[in-house]
C-alpha cells in the first residue's frame, strides 16, 4: 500500500494511487514574493503554543527547511519572510475564529510569536501557519479559564531535563496522549555540553560546547525534530521556564566572573549569557518580551480561574554564586538569596492575595531539606545549587506564605533527574505538621547515574515520601476539594522502538484542600 504524505491530508486533498495531486492550492497560501526566494518545507521544528490567558494564547513556529545548518539559521535566506496563521474552533479549520500575517525575520532566526487574542475563555482551539505554497502541522491550544470562573478540574503535567544524546523521547508519547489542559516545563530544555556516558544512544552532531548564538540556535532546533517533542509540544499550551544548561552547567546570578561551584570552571561571558537567552527565546512559545542583552524578564504568574494560580520563578539570574562544597558558614548566611530581593518581594506580595484555590510555585531546584544525615549541625551533603544552599531564602518564602493563610501552596520542580514526593516544613530537624508539599519530576532523558538513597538516609528525611529513579514525568489533577499526582516512569529511555516501551504510575498521592501534605491515594 502506499504511503501517502501526510502534508497533503493538512493542506485538505488527496492524492491518487499514482501519486497525482487532486486538490488545488487555497487561496490563503502565497506564492514567493520578489523578495522572498522559494524555500523547501520550512516547518520541521513544528508549532507550539504557551503561556494561555482567558482571551488569548502565544502561537509558535519557527522556519527551518534545514535546521541543522551550522550558521544557525536553518537554511534560511537573510531575508524577511510573510507567515500567515489561523485559528479554528474544529480541526478541519472550517469555523476560523482568528487569523493575521506576520513577518518572520532573519534576527530572529526566523522564529514566530504570536499573540492570538480575541478568544473565549476556557476553550480548546486548533491552529496552524502558513508560509509560501507551505502549511504547518496543526496544534492543539485552549485559553484559561476566565479569571472569576470556577473550573470543576484541570489537568496538567511537570517535565523537565531532556538531553539528547542520551535517551528517546518517548516520556513524551504518553504525556501527550494523558491529553493535559497544560504543560509546564521546568529547566534544562538543551544541554550546553554534550555527554560522555556510555549509555548514549543517538548522536549530538553540533560542537561539544555551544557558547555562540549560532551554536545555541542549532542545538535547539535538533532537539526540536524530535518527534515526540514536537508531538506533545503541538497537543496542549506549555509555559516554560530556563535552569542553567540553556546557559551553562550551575550558572549563578549576573556576575560575569561567577563560576560553576567546581574549582576551576571557567567564568561565564555577558556576551554568552545574551546568546543563550536569545536563542532561548527564539525557541519558546512565551509572552516574556525579548532579550535585548545578558538579562531576561522570565518569572511571571497566571491564573486558572478560582481553581489554580501559578507563579513561575526565576532561580537562576538572581541568586547569589553557590556557595563552594563545604561552606556551611556561607551557605547558612541569612542574607543569601536564591531569588533576588525584587522576586521574593514579588512573590510575597502575590501570594498575599489568593484569587484561586491552589498556589503552585513553578520552578528549578530541589526545595526542601535533604540532610541524608539529620544533623544540624554539618552541611557535607547539602547541595550546594539547590534550596539547601540558600536555606535563608528558603525559610523567609516558605514563612511568608504561612504568615500570609496561604491554604494550599505547593512547589513543582525539575532539575533532578529523578522522581521525588515531599512534605515541605517550617523546621526539617524538629519536623512538626506540613505547610506546603513539592513534587519533583524526573527528566524526560537526562541519566541520574547514582542510586536511590538508601533506607538508612531515608529514615533521616522523614518529610520525603517517594523516590524514583527512572525517566518520566509528573501528571497532576486538580480539583476544588483535592489535588491528585501520579509519578509517571517509562521503562526505557535506550530503547528505540517505542512499541517496546512502556510507561507506569509510580506513586500516586493527594493533597486535600485546606490541609498541607501528602496523603497516600
Amino acid at each position: 500500500m502506499r504511503k501517502v504524505n501526510r502534508r497533503l491530508f493538512l493542506l485538505g486533498g488527496a492524492v491518487t494511487a499514482g501519486g497525482t495531486a487532486l486538490w488545488t492550492v487555497p487561496s490563503w497560501v502565497r506564492s514567493a514574493s520578489a523578495a522572498e526566494p522559494v524555500i523547501r518545507y520550512p516547518f520541521t521544528l513544528g508549532v507550539a503554543s504557551g503561556d494561555p490567558e482567558p482571551d488569548s494564547v502565544v502561537l509558535w513556529t519557527r522556519l527551518a527547511p534545514a535546521p541543522l545548518n551550522g550558521d544557525g539559521l536553518g537554511g534560511m535566506p537573510s531575508v524577511n519572510f510573510t507567515v500567515s496563521w489561523e485559528v479554528s474552533s474544529d480541526s478541519n479549520f472550517t469555523s476560523i475564529v482568528a487569523s493575521d500575517t506576520t513577518i518572520a525575520v532573519p534576527d530572529e532566526a526566523h522564529s514566530v510569536h504570536v499573540v492570538a487574542g480575541g478568544l473565549q475563555p476556557d476553550a480548546w482551539y486548533y491552529y496552524r501557519f502558513k508560509a509560501q505554497n507551505h502549511i504547518s502541522e496543526v496544534g492543539r491550544t485552549r485559553t484559561a479559564p476566565a479569571l472569576d470562573a470556577y473550573p470543576s478540574s484541570l489537568k496538567f503535567a511537570i517535565a523537565s531535563c531532556q538531553r539528547w544524546e542520551q535517551g528517546w523521547y518517548h516520556a513524551y508519547r504518553y504525556l501527550a496522549n494523558d491529553a493535559p489542559d497544560l504543560v509546564l516545563f521546568l529547566g534544562d530544555y538543551i544541554y550546553e555540553t554534550l555527554s560522555s556516558a556510555p549509555t548514549d544512544v543517538r548522536d549530538c552532531t553540533i560542537t561539544d560546547e555551544v557558547d555562540t548564538l549560532a551554536q545555541y540556535r542549532q542545538r535547539y532546533a535538533q532537539y526540536r525534530t524530535d518527534p515526540d517533542l514536537k508531538n506533545a509540544h503541538a497537543a496542549a499550551p506549555w509555559s516554560v521556564v530556563f535552569d542553567d544548561h540553556e546557559v551553562k552547567n550551575n550558572w549563578a546570578g549576573n556576575d560575569p566572573t561567577a563560576t560553576s561551584p567546581e574549582p576551576g570552571a571557567p567564568p561565564i561571558s555577558l556576551a554568552r549569557k545574551g546568546y543563550a537567552f536569545r536563542a532561548w527565546w527564539e525557541n519558546t512559545p512565551t509572552r516574556i518580551p525579548q532579550p535585548t542583552g545578558p538579562s531576561i524578564a522570565a518569572y511571571r504568574r497566571f491564573q486558572w480561574g478560582t481553581l489554580a494560580r501559578f507563579h513561575m520563578l526565576d532561580t537562576r539570574q538572581f541568586r547569589d554564586d553557590q556557595a563552594l562544597d563545604g561552606g556551611c558558614s556561607v551557605m547558612r548566611s541569612t542574607t543569601r538569596t536564591i531569588t533576588g530581593g525584587a522576586q521574593e518581594q514579588w512573590l510575597l506580595d502575590g501570594l498575599s492575595t489568593q484569587p484561586s484555590t491552589w498556589d503552585f510555585l513553578g520552578q528549578q531546584v530541589f526545595f526542601a531539606s535533604r540532610d541524608g544525615d539529620g544533623d544540624p549541625a554539618t552541611c557535607s551533603d547539602w547541595s550546594t545549587d539547590a534550596w539547601d544552599g540558600y536555606a535563608a531564602s528558603r525559610q523567609r518564602i516558605t514563612q511568608g506564605w504561612v504568615d500570609r493563610g496561604v491554604r494550599n501552596p505547593v512547589v513543582l520542580t525539575g532539575d533532578e533527574h529523578r522522581h521525588w514526593a515531599a512534605n515541605l516544613l517550617l523546621d526539617y530537624y524538629a519536623g512538626g505538621r506540613p505547610v506546603g508539599t513539592e513534587f519533583v519530576t524526573s527528566s524526560i532523558s537526562s541519566l541520574n547515574p547514582d542510586p536511590d538513597p538508601d533506607v538508612s538516609r531515608m529514615s533521616r528525611m522523614p518529610h520525603v515520601r517517594y523516590i524514583g529513579n527512572r525517566r518520566g514525568y509528573v501528571r497532576c489533577t486538580v480539583t476544588p476539594s483535592q489535588l491528585v499526582s501520579e509519578w509517571i516512569a517509562i521503562s526505557s529511555a535506550f530503547e528505540k522502538n517505542l512499541a517496546n516501551v512502556t510507561a507506569s504510575v509510580m506513586a500516586r498521592y493527594a493533597v486535600v484542600e485546606g490541609v498541607p501534605g501528602l496523603q497516600s491515594v
